[in-house]
């Protein structure tokens, strides 16, 4: 979908990839909406803030609310949270509040736009994923579920739209140099040599994919065909991974 003149939304707009995403909206001559929890970002005539909170139900409604009496021609699902760590270490706090902003929200603010788009025919709903979603990493357990989630999302979605003139694009960058990338995560990505791309790239291949109406886009080779291989054959997937998950486990227990 062209941007010139279209009202996108995008959630967690704010971070690194987000801020890079909404200049690129812009130079194509898009109106940027950012949802996120700051109070403060940098506006201008095309960038503007709907400050919320996608941690909770309540915050979650609130901003559904707001953009489905807007008109939304590109909703945008960035925001997301990371766990890397031993499953049973993780609290189930952390854990309720990584399933609702991975998973929760985008289900729900999708849900909130398609009224509006299936009455004027049009409209692109973008959920950005993960590799991990599709390859289950061990230690990122509930990060990789939250992702595979949004990836079965996005699937019965698009085929349930597709008759209405609504594109839903799913995109699974591999692991990205950000912020969200804890000590712990980079030390990992160190030992086991994971790739790593920079969030310039990220954010090109998100507009390509966005502007071609892709329906599934894997950024980052090798990891798009270890994709499709693991769908296939995920038993030898676990052994080419077992190498790997002991020295995170090693890292992890230190």
């Amino acid at each position: 979908m062209p941007f010139k003149d279209k009202n996108i939304v995008i959630t967690g707009g704010a971070g690194g990839i987000g801020q890079l995403l909404c200049q690129a909206f812009v130079e194509h001559g898009g109106k940027v909406t950012v949802v996120d929890r700051v109070n403060k970002i940098d506006t201008s005539e095309n960038i503007s803030l709907l400050q919320g909170d996608l941690s909770t139900l309540e915050g979650i409604q609130n901003v559904a609310n707001e953009i489905s009496s807007c008109k939304v021609d590109v909703l945008v699902n960035l925001a997301g949270l990371q766990y890397f760590g031993l499953f049973e270490e993780q609290s189930a706090e952390h854990m309720m509040l990584l399933y609702t902003v991975n998973l929760i929200a985008p289900a729900m603010l999708a849900q909130s736009v398609t009224k509006q788009m299936k009455q004027r025919g049009n409209g692109q709903i973008v959920n950005i994923g993960s590799t991990f979603g599709s390859i289950n990493f061990a230690h990122f357990v509930s990060y990789s579920s939250s992702k595979a989630g949004l990836q079965g999302l996005s699937e019965a979605l698009r085929r349930e739209l597709e008759a209405d003139g609504i594109d839903v694009t799913y995109i699974a960058p591999r692991a990205v140099k950000t912020p969200l990338n804890d000590e712990k995560v980079m030390q990992l990505a160190e030992i086991v040599k994971m790739n790593m791309d920079s969030p310039e790239l990220v954010v090109e291949k998100i507009i390509q994919a966005i502007l071609k109406n892709k329906k599934d886009v894997y950024i980052g080779f090798p990891e798009s065909l270890f994709v499709r291989i693991n769908s296939i054959l995920p038993r030898v997937v676990d052994k080419a991974l077992a190498a790997d998950d002991r020295k995170a486990r090693q890292l992890l227990e230190k």
